[in-house]
């Protein structure tokens, strides 16, 4: 069971070191996810149309958009599913 300071910590210098290392760890979490989408890239391995390329762009570039709209004007949690 995890530590109750990890998951509430009670200063401010609390929140940030726990924003920082969470920062950190879920950022290079997603470039390395991002990087194995680039993968799917090499047309020797697999065949995809263009349209399905430009799906995938489209939709990681309003993941993108989401973040920095709830970094500007926070809110409630927005989930979703990406499906071809």
């Amino acid at each position: 069971m995890k530590d109750d300071a990890l998951k509430r910590p009670k200063t401010n210098q609390g929140k940030r070191d726990k924003f920082r290392r969470l920062a950190e760890s879920r950022t290079n979490n997603a470039l390395i996810t991002i990087g194995r989408i680039a993968n799917l890239s090499n047309r020797q391995l697999y065949e995809f149309e263009e349209a399905e390329v430009r799906k995938i762009i489209k939709v990681l570039r309003e993941a993108v958009s989401e973040v920095e709209s709830r970094f500007a004007s926070p809110k409630g949690k927005a989930e979703s599913r990406f499906k071809l």
